[in-house]
């Protein structure tokens, strides 16, 4: 065999960039290559015609779950993900992500986004092999125009449309560090609700026609929705054709692996290629999500990929296809796709695929998928789940079911026993974030909605009520506390206590922050989430925190007129030691 000039000399050949897109409540349907015509999404359509489509690539049916599966390489509940919120979205400490494993093996890494998965460090995405964050940590925003993020824990104003600002900041750092490999994980917030689009592509869908509708079994389309998400899919688009543009023009397009998925289906009821189910069901059209992959040069361009896989292959195969040697402590679920991308005829082990959320679960193996009710369906034939095909197969249905009962016993035995608290003062990380999110309300205070993403306390009308965090204070130290409120020059005056055991820190509201909803003209539709007030920080002074674990209350102790302040978030700061 002959030797390449860079093998004679020794030289080591450049590991492979590696770029993944996840967009978030985006269906199977949601894409022109997937035959949707009330839509254009040519960007991420070439990806495919570049490299590799999977036909049969299911995530978890709701986001967290996902991110955790795809990071970890493992069952979410194994991770300790069993929620959305409140603690339930976070990642155990023991486990290894796949920034982890890029970062060992030298790769600069970044994730720019809904990270979804821990908010207070080590939970934090800086904790879990990611040098560069920015974005947001929480399960959704409530606003997409000039957002209040973060970055490497500093609260940050955004810059214009979230998509666009989140775009900007991941071409900067392929800028930065186009010398040298780089892991970038960019997982979008869009088309998850609030449905809130720029005025350009609204302008191309508010009126538009629908070619194809939902499937009736998935519940009544409300179109405007489905015009406002598809404005967002498209939106979605330009900004992955300013990525390919980008490696194009740093001529890193042969040296990059660029990957796009969903991280479960769509969000309401719309064309989803007439699978049953959306978005928190274990059917197809919740667990469904597109897949495409290319490498130009070493995936061969309109390749075609029949066998089941999921979020839990990437880590292994991304690894695989990078040539990083790694070890994990804890055993994978997911397995490389490598053979099926790289190589021809290869074997494919006759595998297993399960989804769970919310108790139900569902196994693939396949042609063939057994659903939560224990119905037997074939995808070949079948791919709507129309016909139960129990009675014909028997012993196949009995098998999956049994295969069904052992994965229940053995993955979600833990899944209900969470006694993890917040961590504040991690002393590897100078912020701790506190939002309203994870608090509970004791008295009248009330939460602005109720899913606790992205929401706000009010009605905080009495002395002595409060909230309180369930924390582990990690660093005794002194803390510069800063509380995000909004108060009218009108209710100003309350005063306020932070209090954790012994120590306390008193302060007064006394400046006003007076808001109203913002941003309240880009929703194209009614949403279901709480709207978003501007939220300023407060300089509360500096607490000092002892080691150790308990309740840290923020109460009020006089108020001044009706309402002492709307809640939005604490941060806390180390200054010493």
């Amino acid at each position: 065999m002959a030797l390449s000039i860079d093998s004679l000399r020794g030289v080591e050949k450049r590991k492979p960039n590696v770029i993944i897109i996840m967009s978030d409540d985006q269906g199977w349907g949601d894409l022109s290559m997937n035959g949707n015509p009330n839509l254009q999404t040519p960007h991420i359509d070439r990806i495919a015609k570049n490299g590799a489509r999977f036909s049969h690539f299911y995530v978890s049916p709701v986001c967290s779950p996902t991110r955790a599966e795809l990071l970890t390489g493992r069952y979410h509940p194994r991770a300790g993900v069993y929620s959305t919120s409140e603690g339930g979205e976070r990642i155990n400490l023991d486990e290894t992500t796949m920034a982890d494993v890029f970062k060992e093996a030298g790769y600069a890494t970044a994730a720019f986004g809904k990270w979804h998965n821990g908010m207070q460090y080590p939970y934090h995405p800086n904790a879990r092999g990611f040098d560069e964050f920015y974005g947001f940590c929480s399960g959704h925003w409530g606003n997409y125009f000039n957002s209040l993020l973060e970055h490497n824990g500093q609260i940050v104003q955004g810059n214009g449309f979230i998509i666009d600002d989140l775009t900007d900041k991941a071409l900067e750092f392929i800028d930065n560090n186009q010398n040298d490999p780089f892991f970038l994980y960019l997982p979008y917030n869009t088309p998850h609700s609030p449905m809130q689009v720029p005025d350009k592509e609204w302008a191309s869908f508010k009126d538009k026609s629908l070619i194809k509708l939902a499937d009736a079994r998935t519940g009544e389309e409300d179109v405007v929705f489905t015009r406002a998400a598809l404005a967002l899919c498209e939106n979605i688009d330009w900004n992955v054709g300013r990525i390919q543009n980008q490696l194009k023009k740093l001529k890193l397009d042969r040296e990059t692996i660029v990957i796009y998925l969903s991280d479960n289906g769509p969000n309401s009821s719309r064309w989803n290629g007439g699978m049953k189910g959306k978005k928190g069901s274990t059917d197809e059209g919740g667990v469904k999500s597109p897949f495409v992959i290319q490498w130009p040069g070493t995936i061969s361009s309109g390749l075609e990929i029949d066998q089941v896989s999921g979020a839990v292959d990437l880590l292994p195969t991304l690894a695989d296809l990078s040539g990083i040697n790694y070890s994990i402590p804890k055993a994978l679920d997911g397995i490389s796709l490598k053979p099926l991308l790289v190589e021809s005829n290869q074997k494919w082990p006759d595998r297993m695929l399960f989804s769970h959320w919310n108790g139900k679960v569902s196994v693939r193996k396949g042609r063939y998928v057994l659903d939560d009710n224990s119905k037997l369906f074939d995808l070949t034939t079948d791919p709507e789940q129309r016909v139960d095909i129990t009675s014909q197969k028997p012993e196949l249905t009995k098998a999956l079911s049994m295969a069904v009962v052992d994965w229940k016993a053995e993955v979600l035995k833990d899944i209900a026993i969470d006694n993890r608290p917040f961590p504040v003062g991690h002393p590897d990380y100078k912020y701790t974030q506190l939002p309203a999110r994870d608090a509970v309300a004791h008295g009248t205070i009330k939460r602005s909605n109720k899913y606790p993403n992205s929401s706000y306390f009010t009605n905080w009308t009495k002395n002595g009520d409060y909230i309180s965090w369930n924390v582990d204070v990690l660093s005794e130290g002194d803390y510069a506390v800063a509380v995000y409120y909004v108060c009218p020059a009108d209710e100003i005056g309350s005063t306020m206590q932070l209090s954790f055991e012994a120590d306390k820190l008193d302060f007064k509201i006394a400046k006003a922050n007076a808001s109203g909803m913002i941003n309240q003209q880009y929703d194209r539709v009614e949403r279901m989430e709480s709207y978003e007030k501007d939220f300023k920080p407060l300089k509360a002074g500096v607490i000092h925190l002892k080691k150790g674990a308990g309740e840290l209350i923020l109460r009020t102790t006089a108020l001044s007129k009706t309402n002492a302040l709307d809640f939005r978030m604490m941060m806390l700061t180390r200054e010493s030691p």
